[in-house]
């Protein structure tokens, strides 16, 4: 009887990682989803932050996230799947994730876009398998919602980063550590 129920047990576990294996996003609407909601969040920020439509204009390449979840308890970990726009136009989407170790606890959401202010930095984006969010990232936004600040130093930056939108109770959103890597949704 033992026997009868690994058996089971295996053949059960085959079946399922097959049918998960054939349930793949191709010809799905995940594309049409992830689009929809990137133009929501385009909408809302450039509602939110007139400032940023300027910024928009002189970026080579955006990258929108409008939707990361980010957990911690201990160890954490963040995950949203966004597009990147060059111009009007989608081109890649992407999945970004991250984790964490360390004295946490909380959740929250948060949306942010990645701005490529150089052909350079879009291009090192677009071609790595799996790019890592670094301190190299000048915000433009704090966690306090101010206004977009438009130094010298934010103007100079090859990628700027606008955070917002942030819902929940862990404070202070980062993107340091988080990878994004192109999906086909």
């Amino acid at each position: 009887m033992d026997f009868i129920s690994r058996r089971s047990f295996a053949l059960g576990a085959l079946a399922t990682s097959t049918l998960g294996a054939c349930s793949n996003g191709i010809g799905g609407a995940g594309a049409s989803t992830i689009d929809a909601r990137v133009d929501t969040t385009l909408n809302a920020l450039y509602a939110s932050y007139p400032g940023v439509s300027d910024l928009a204009s002189r970026a080579n390449g955006m990258l929108v996230m409008p939707l990361i979840t980010e957990v911690g308890l201990g160890l954490g970990g963040s995950f949203g799947r966004g597009a990147l726009r060059i111009g009007e136009s989608t081109v890649d989407y992407y999945a970004a994730a991250s984790g964490s170790a360390g004295l946490q606890i909380g959740a929250q959401q948060y949306s942010h876009v990645l701005f490529f202010m150089t052909q350079e930095a879009l291009m090192e984006f677009r071609q790595s398998p799996g790019w890592a969010a670094g301190a190299d990232i000048e915000y433009a936004i704090s966690d306090q919602s101010e206004m977009l600040r438009a130094e010298t130093t934010t103007s100079l930056s090859p990628v700027i980063a606008v955070v917002f939108g942030q819902t929940g109770l862990r404070l202070g959103a980062t993107l340091e550590g988080t990878k994004y890597t192109r999906i086909i949704p």
